[in-house]
């Protein structure tokens, strides 16, 4: 009964982050442009991680896709392969735990043909999760290193501060990595061996040793980034 729970609660959030994951990715409103510090505010500037767009105070709306690919700084680059990992891993991750989940019956599957599943799903979901986390905050990162360069040295491109887009992937890449969490719980109620336990911890060890990997990589990435190169706003 607790192992049913916990999969249907796990599997239940571990979709909702992944909508949310995938709406973050789609979403135009990455970075917003300050208007605090411009005197005309009824013309303003977004960019997402597809394309850059115009809005009027009026609710009108011009967009332009990036025609570039090789063109785009590293780091944005690496945000936009991010999120793609992130969402085809809770696909994956997605369609593993329903074939998973305990309350369906399939054929003779055996419980522990179920239990390895639903380990494998949620270690799927967490690591979709991390990675779409970690988009964001690069994105992030890149938002408040350029606030602080041009606030003391305005420029003509004006300064940009954190659009909806970036919460909806915090919280997205949050819930799944709950999801995830519920759905590795939900693993030693399908089978207590010792072997299918020592699985789970090395599974998460893995897990955080990766995030901690991605902090270090994220401090590198931003320095280089941002010592004499040009900032992805500048194309804005």
């Amino acid at each position: 009964m607790a192992a049913t729970m916990f999969q249907i609660i796990g599997f239940m959030l571990a979709g909702i982050g992944h909508f949310l994951t995938c709406s973050a990715t789609a979403m135009d409103m990455w970075s917003l442009q300050d208007r605090s510090l411009t005197v005309v505010t009824n013309f303003y500037t977004y960019s997402g991680l597809w394309r850059s767009c115009v809005g009027t105070s009026y609710g009108t709306e011009q967009c332009r896709p990036y025609y570039t690919i090789l063109g785009l700084p590293g780091l944005f680059q690496a945000v936009r392969a991010l999120m793609i990992v992130g969402i085809v891993l809770g696909a994956i991750g997605v369609l593993i735990a329903i074939f998973a989940l305990k309350c369906l019956k399939m054929g003779n599957m055996e419980d522990n043909v179920k239990a390895t599943m639903t380990l494998t799903s949620g270690v799927m979901f967490i690591l979709g999760g991390i990675c779409g986390i970690a988009g964001v905050s690069i994105f992030a990162n890149l938002i408040v290193t350029n606030f602080m360069f041009t606030t003391y040295s305005y420029s003509e491109v004006g300064v940009y501060t954190f659009g909806s887009a970036l919460f909806v992937g915090w919280v997205g890449g949050g819930v799944l990595v709950v999801g995830g969490v519920l759905m590795c719980v939900a693993f030693p109620y399908h089978s207590y061996s010792r072997p299918h336990f020592q699985i789970l911890l090395v599974s998460l060890t893995l897990t955080f040793k990766i995030f901690g990997i991605y902090q270090t990589a994220l401090s590198r990435l931003t320095y280089n980034h941002m010592d004499g190169r040009q900032s992805k706003f500048d194309y804005v």
